[in-house]
């Protein structure tokens, strides 16, 4: 018996379509698939947000001195720099690994803002750790969920939402 679907792709296919719909799905909250894809993201998706769960506290905070230029009248960054005492995270081991696994898995993604045309990168693994693993602290797995929607026109393939609770 085989441990995962094929989904009829070979595996550099198949795991960058992985990969790509659990980065969608993480980033939107709920996307729109067959059955048997939704089945095989839910395990890794699952997986990543258990790993953030599980470290999502394990950080010290350190204060740093940072050299900052100056910004003039016109708001141009200038020659000068002044010392700022900044706190940042610091990743303990464990807390590394999990980020470093979890960018294994996740794409980078662009979020347009409103009002603005640039797009803006987003980092995914800091949303895994500051937004959804708080949300999910308290619950024992079971992070998703799988509504079926029905046959799709062309084919008639099971389509199904999937989403996080």
């Amino acid at each position: 018996m085989a441990k995962y679907r094929k989904l009829s792709r070979t595996s550099a296919q198949r795991k960058a379509l992985i990969r790509g719909q659990v980065t969608a799905l993480l980033a939107n909250g709920k996307i729109v698939t067959t059955e048997a894809k939704a089945k095989e993201i839910r395990k890794v998706a699952e997986g990543l947000i258990a790993l953030g769960v599980k470290e999502k506290d394990n950080f010290e905070t350190v204060k740093v001195t940072a050299k900052v230029a100056r910004k003039d009248k016109d708001g141009k960054k200038v020659t000068v720099y002044d010392e700022v005492e900044k706190e940042i995270k610091k990743d303990l081991p464990s807390r590394l690994h999990a980020r470093r696994e979890m960018m294994k898995v996740l794409y980078t993604v662009k979020a347009v803002e409103e009002g603005k045309k640039k797009a803006k990168e987003v980092d995914m693994v800091a949303k895994i750790f500051d937004e959804i693993a708080p949300k999910y602290a308290t619950r024992n797995g079971g992070y998703t969920r799988i509504v079926k929607i029905g046959q799709r026109k062309g084919d008639g393939a099971m389509e199904v939402l999937l989403e996080l609770v």
